[in-house]
């Protein structure tokens, strides 16, 4: 069962079904009327609101993923996340044949998604519900806390620290030793060469804090 919708609902749906690992039952979505139908080609139905998890915990069979990147709200997103009351081990880790992952150096956590050409170094970890998008790579000794997302083609350095729910979008360079504070967003194509505060927006090369 996915949090979300199209997306990265979508990309974390044809992950599961790639890797054969999961079926797909559909999706649970605040916006998206209940019956409806999400995808271009291939659809899953929306089946209740994010409230109606509690419907499909008592079935063991059934695991879950959040497909939420805020980028808007992360913060607000991130406690409503903290509020579901589902056991650790029912959260779904869906990680890419492609992705590059060294064998017994890293440390992943529960929930988390790895999409294809995805590459990690050594020593690197991902707490619960972190996202990876295609081909995103993730310096040796960094550390992704829980919720945060690197987008697309971006390269986080070596000895960074990525804090709760933190947005790294498409194309951004994180140099080492920066930290990114909880709640911040990093714009796309960005090239971030210090330490970003928490629940700031920074954009550009060199980056700087927006507003």
């Amino acid at each position: 069962m996915i949090f979300g919708g199209s997306g990265i609902g979508m990309i974390a749906a044809s992950i599961a079904e790639d890797n054969q690992s999961h079926e797909v039952l559909g999706f649970l979505n605040d916006s998206v009327p209940i019956g409806e139908l999400i995808g271009k080609f291939k659809t899953y139905p929306v089946l209740g609101k994010s409230s109606d998890y509690a419907n499909y915990i008592e079935d063991p069979e059934v695991d879950f993923f959040i497909a939420y990147v805020g980028m808007k709200k992360e913060k607000s997103v991130f406690n409503k996340i903290k509020e579901f009351t589902i056991p650790d081990y029912r959260w779904a880790s869906l990680i890419h044949s492609t992705a590059i992952i060294p064998d017994g150096f890293c440390k992943i956590g529960r929930g988390v998604l790895i999409a294809p050409l995805c590459q990690l170094s050594t020593d690197t970890t991902l707490s619960d519900n972190c996202i990876m998008l295609p081909n995103s790579f993730l310096g040796h000794d960094s550390f992704m806390d829980e919720f945060s997302h690197i987008a697309t083609n971006s390269v986080v350095g070596a000895n960074v620290h990525i804090g709760k729910a933190c947005h790294i979008g498409s194309n951004a360079t994180i140099r080492e030793k920066v930290r990114i504070g909880d709640f911040s967003l990093v714009g796309a194509a960005s090239m971030v060469l210090k330490d970003v505060g928490e629940e700031e927006i920074v954009i550009g090369n060199p980056a700087r804090k927006l507003g």
